[in-house]
């Protein structure tokens, strides 16, 4: 079904893989009579062409990008607009779209979310923007239908921003880096590695974008087979999909931890851009005669089955015919692997799902860029048309992904089979997605095509005693499930027919209701503030010495953002740092905004010029340890604040908050064995934190343990590759060395860090 290369691979005429080997030269030479090296090969991917012509430096090994366009959704672009405006903003310098798809319902938080939308209005029409008001469309059909276009770049503050399969480069980052853009600045990167995913053969029925999006996250995420590096999509198999069967895989590779991804274009894509009234945007796109990939994924299409990913990953994978063959076994995996995702905080158990021998789910939800497609839903229609979802506990929801594709579904009569079945047609929407919308009941279990399926995002508070979980399953296999009234059924087992529908675009949808400014900025508007809109707390410099308390220690394998920071209700606050920030951790460590609140008041006293030892009572033993190895530190020189330990922290969204909320909480650093995404680590160094690195092994600190870190601004400054620190034990009178590292930073970076936030670095007083 699905192969690695063990290394590298050359790709000749976009049809034969020649692994990268001893003889490859040799077999490359007597396939094609040429001889190509693999540096010149390197050169050939699509890939590479598309960030050789965006980049700035001059030099393809650093990177400095400017993207064509950029957009944000209503949970990230006030917290952008405000960066920049700080930084002095008068107009967006390139085409940047605000949608409103995840702060959609107006009645969360009272007039919070319809306060930012009216910000978002207000400064698009100030900057040069475009708006695209709530229930319109969620962000990625918006930009796949209206922005994409070949051999372009995308830059988006959500971290499913992929819009490959239609020639489109994109990547999805937390906001500073849109305000680099906006201040005209560049995204600077190491050039990435490349990966084919090269497909065979074409899915059998029954089989959706989700199915095959799922079982290359299970064979790739755990061994970080395309972390940070761009996908690829190649191959005869590629013909095989239509353009909505693509997109549908496409936006997954998110969940692989890649950096972006690209895929072959061709008529199919063509007609795309014919339907959506932008055939000009089209551009054919192909690798080279010769090309060389940093590895290959070969995916036979024929052979995938309809899978599941069972909480609380998308790379817990299987069929969903090996579930139900093997369901005690599964179901105790999943138990097991709960006992560490939710710390035991609740009883956890899936085996009352079980009735009779057949597994029964209480939800099924079909939404957003990955599941509201018009292809996905007219496919569940034609499963669902003549059954019931039942008069039982069990409901069925269908969000389009925007209103010119919930008008085609009315036009076509797809969506009065959808309502006629019981299940609910709802507007273009990202909440079920991230904890917002139809959050199941207590022990509930949903199935959704949507992007994750992580502890908590879909609304459990563990704090307080709920648990549901959510499986990620295809929206042909969920309506196979509702059609059998919510025993979990493969769409393989559905024999009738899947009909392929003619799509039909209604431009007038978004002329007549999306706010357009065509680029001319207004400076006349005035920018409209609702009481939930703060700005960013004063933060200071990094101080010439550092004396941190870790406030949270994780030993999960991987942390996610939404275990950083909170999604659900929570995202209203996300135009709030301090009001935010009360959430930070709050479902993972309770302890964590208490503890770093109180270590914080020895820098707040400090930034005021007065003695951190009146603040904090800690602060005069643990300095009297340092002073009698360190003599000339002083509480002038030396900045207390928290840091965490997480072992790898960082998996999932592209939200800033995850790091901008330790920040405001007075934290300096976070300690990790490694980071789970670039955009993590990069919204740290954004926030003026330093990513410190510790190899994997027993941890010289503990929970609640004073650090010293003597000379770090100097270290920084002299790109010193090993840090020196201290464990301080007051007890003991002693100081216990230990060494860290900070990875690669670039020389912005590393000023970013020394001025103490990008805010900062950028601030026009």
């Amino acid at each position: 079904m699905i192969q690695l290369t063990q290394g590298g691979a050359y790709l000749l005429n976009g049809t034969e893989i020649v692994e990268d080997s001893a003889d490859a030269a040799a077999q490359i030479k007597n396939k094609t009579g040429r001889e190509v090296s693999k540096d010149e090969a390197a050169k050939n991917t699509i890939a590479y062409g598309i960030l050789e012509k965006h980049n700035t430096s001059g030099n393809m090994d650093k990177l400095k990008i400017k993207f064509d366009k950029l957009t944000s959704h209503d949970i990230t672009f006030v917290g952008i607009i405000q960066t920049a405006r700080a930084s002095g903003l008068t107009k967006f310098p390139i085409p940047y779209v605000l949608t409103n798809c995840h702060n959609s319902l107006c009645a969360v938080g009272g007039t919070i979310n319809e306060d930012d939308h009216m910000f978002g209005l207000t400064c698009a029409k100030r900057y040069g923007g475009v708006y695209v008001p709530p229930h319109q469309a969620v962000i990625h059909q918006y930009a796949r239908e209206m922005l994409a276009g070949g051999g372009r770049m995308i830059l988006g503050s959500d971290s499913h921003t992929r819009y490959g399969a239609l020639g489109t480069m994109a990547m999805g980052e937390g906001g500073p880096e849109l305000v680099k853009q906006l201040l005209s600045q560049t995204y600077d990167i190491n050039m990435p590695g490349v990966v084919g995913v090269y497909l065979t053969g074409e899915p059998v029925k029954g089989v959706g974008p989700q199915d095959v999006a799922l079982a290359i996250i299970g064979a790739v995420f755990g061994n970080g087979y395309v972390k940070n590096k761009v996908m690829e999509f190649v191959g005869p198999g590629v013909s095989a999909l239509s353009a909505d069967f693509r997109i549908g895989i496409d936006v997954m590779t998110t969940e692989t931890t890649c950096l972006s991804s690209i895929w072959r274009t061709d008529e199919e894509i063509r007609e795309f851009y014919d339907i959506h009234g932008r055939t000009e945007e089209y551009q054919e796109l192909n690798p080279g005669e010769i090309t060389y990939y940093d590895g290959m994924i070969t995916v036979d299409l024929s052979k995938i089955r309809p899978m599941i990913a069972m909480p609380f990953h998308p790379s817990n994978t299987y069929t969903i015919d090996e579930v139900n063959a093997n369901l005690k076994d599964v179901l105790h995996d999943v138990e097991e692997r709960a006992k560490v995702s939710l710390d035991g905080a609740v009883p956890y158990s899936l085996q009352d799902k079980v009735k009779d021998g057949k597994f029964m789910v209480d939800q099924g939800i079909i939404a957003g860029c990955a599941g509201g497609g018009f292809e996905n839903i007219c496919a569940a229609a034609d499963i669902l048309r003549g059954s019931y979802i039942g008069s039982d506990g069990f409901t069925l929801s269908v969000y389009p992904a925007s209103m010119p594709v919930y008008m085609e579904l009315i036009k076509n009569g797809c969506a009065a089979a959808i309502l006629e079945t019981g299940a609910v047609l709802k507007t273009a929407f990202c909440g079920p997605c991230f904890g917002a919308g139809d959050t199941p009941a207590n022990n509930a279990f949903s199935i959704r095509h949507s992007t994750r399926n992580f502890p908590n995002r879909e609304g459990s508070k563990l704090q307080n005693g709920q648990i549901s979980s959510v499986a990620l399953m295809d929206a042909r296999s969920i309506a196979a499930t509702a059609a059998n009234k919510g025993v979990l059924t493969p769409a393989t087992e559905f024999d009738g027919e899947i009909g392929k529908y003619q799509y039909h675009f209604d431009a007038n949808i978004y002329k007549n209701r999306v706010f357009d400014s065509k680029g001319v900025a207004d400076e006349s508007v005035e920018i409209q503030f609702g009481p939930n809109i703060k700005d960013w707390p004063a933060m200071g410099e990094l101080p010439e010495n550092l004396v941190l308390r870790v406030v949270s220690e994780i030993h999960d394998p991987v942390t996610t953002t939404d275990e950083l920071i909170p999604s659900g209700e929570t995202s209203s606050y996300r135009s709030n740092p301090l009001g935010l920030a009360e959430f930070t951790l709050s479902r993972k460590d309770p302890e964590y905004v208490g503890r770093a609140k109180d270590i914080q008041r020895a820098e707040k006293a400090r930034m005021q010029g007065e003695h951190p030892c009146q603040a904090h009572p800690d602060v005069k033993p643990v300095m009297g340890v340092i002073k009698k190895t360190f003599e000339q530190v002083s509480h002038e020189n030396t900045g207390f604040g928290s840091t965490i330990f997480a072992v790898k922290p960082g998996d999932g969204s592209a939200r800033e908050q995850a790091a901008s909320c330790q920040k405001v909480l007075g934290g300096w650093a976070n300690i990790a064995n490694e980071y789970a995404t670039k955009r993590y680590r990069s919204n740290l160094i954004n926030w003026g934190m330093l990513p410190f690195l510790i190899e994997e092994g027993e941890l010289p600190f503990g929970n609640l343990d004073y650090l010293f870190f003597p000379g770090i601004r100097k270290a920084v400054e002299e790109k010193a590759e090993k840090i020196e620190a201290y464990k301080v034990s007051v007890q003991e009178g002693t100081l216990t060395p230990f060494t860290l590292t900070l990875g690669e930073l670039t020389d912005e970076e590393r000023q970013i860090i020394l001025k103490g936030c990008l805010i900062n670095y950028n601030r026009v007083d």
